[in-house]
């Protein structure tokens, strides 16, 4: 959909404990970005004690904990790559397109849209096959042409892909036509996914998913 209203209030990424860099620090923990494994990080040089092995074992167990039991959706900005992880590690990692930051301003309406995918901790609200792209009026200004007064004419079929995840605010994860721009920061705020990765996020995604944007 790629419309851009207000930004959504950015909350913590795993309650009042984790802000969302606690998040992205606690999942390179857990292997979901190609680190060191948790184990891995608290190791010890040498035989460690009963004691230094409990405390381990005790920390494995907290952070463990914070870690959505169901799988979830993580979206990096600044690489624009997105992962489906789950406790056990990676389940997917693909190319994206997330907000490229442009700005956008109605000389003659005053109005001004700033193209950036929002940072925070989304859920999935609602999923859609085959979604019809309802063109908002920034479309039309950016193109050059006039706002059509008939909403019938703000409807394009298939610039969204087979399939699409709103996660708030009329911000989406979507397919696209342009793969060939996937991994550069060119949508309007919404996040560009690839045919076959897109095809298993949305499997695996249900209502309530987590998605985690930094």
């Amino acid at each position: 959909m790629e419309r851009v209203r207000r930004r959504p209030r950015i909350r913590p990424a795993l309650g009042a404990l984790l802000g969302l860099l606690g998040l992205v620090f606690l999942l390179s923990l857990s292997g979901g970005y190609r680190y060191a494994p948790l184990e891995e990080s608290l190791t010890v040089a040498g035989e460690p004690s009963r004691e230094e092995a409990q405390r381990r074992d005790a920390i494995l167990r907290r952070l463990r904990e914070r870690v959505p039991a169901d799988p979830y959706v993580v979206i990096d900005r600044v690489n624009n790559r997105i992962r489906l992880l789950s406790r056990k590690g990676a389940l997917l990692e693909a190319d994206c397109s997330t907000g490229s930051g442009k700005v956008l301003v109605d000389e003659a309406g005053g109005r001004r849209w700033e193209f950036v995918t929002p940072q925070g901790e989304f859920r999935v609200q609602s999923k859609l096959s085959d979604p019809v792209w309802k063109k908002p009026d920034w479309a039309f200004l950016e193109e050059g042409e006039p706002i059509p007064k008939n909403d019938a004419d703000r409807f394009e079929y298939g610039a969204l892909g087979e399939y699409a995840l709103h996660f708030g605010d009329g911000y989406l994860i979507h397919g696209t036509l342009y793969e060939r721009l996937l991994g550069r920061s060119v949508s309007h705020g919404c996040v560009r996914v690839g045919r076959e990765p897109l095809r298993a996020i949305y499997r695996a995604c249900g209502l309530g998913t987590r998605i985690f944007v930094h």
